[in-house]
């Protein structure tokens, strides 16, 4: 799986990041999304979002994140020792989950499913550790100019989706419930969807 590129990196590391996962995606994102009480993260990054919704979702009681970057799971691992034993971080490659079958309620992808260059791949191995009942949630960038210049000046490798072949692939995967929808900041949609 590709890695963020420095640039993001650091921005993920931010106050203005942590200040606009709280304020703007969160709320957005999940404003009624019933999540179960164990939940996977992909692509944690810094675990800003995790810890926001750890925050704003007392009733969660395991939230594991994970990401392919030992440094940014380290980071994680810092931003979420305040909530105890409900979160932990973990090196993963979310192309390969390493859980058992059925093993979430929910599973979260914030802003990363295009640094997963074979994104339809991860979305299989999402559907396997979802549980009968399980949610998909998640946003992230649609495919557009703006957005290709942007990776491209940050020097990042992405796979930028287009959010009708997203909501194609869940339909395909045979999820229910799916819905992929603009958010109304930069170009970014939200989606989830029910196994």
């Amino acid at each position: 799986m590709a890695r963020m590129s420095d640039l993001e990196s650091v921005f993920c590391r931010t106050p203005v990041w942590r200040v606009f996962a709280r304020r703007f995606v969160v709320p957005r994102v999940l404003p009624d999304a019933g999540l179960g009480p164990d939940v996977l993260e992909i692509g944690c990054g810094s675990g800003a979002m995790a810890a926001e919704v750890l925050r704003a979702r007392p009733a969660i009681e395991r939230y594991v994140a994970t990401d392919v970057d030992p440094s940014m799971v380290g980071l994680a691992r810092r931003q979420l020792a305040r909530f105890g034993d409900r979160a932990e971080a973990q090196v993963v490659d979310a192309a390969g989950l390493p859980f058992d079958d059925a093993s979430f309620d929910t599973v979260c992808s914030w802003l990363m499913l295009h640094h997963a260059i074979e994104w339809e791949r991860v979305l299989a191995d999402v559907v396997r550790v979802l549980r009968p009942g399980g949610r998909l949630v998640g946003y992230d960038l649609a495919d557009s100019a703006r957005s290709r210049l942007v990776h491209r000046l940050t020097r990042s490798e992405v796979r930028m989706i287009d959010p009708d072949e997203l909501r194609a692939e869940l339909v395909r995967l045979g999820l229910a419930d799916v819905s992929v929808e603009p958010l109304g900041i930069a170009g970014a949609f939200a989606f989830s969807a029910t196994r």
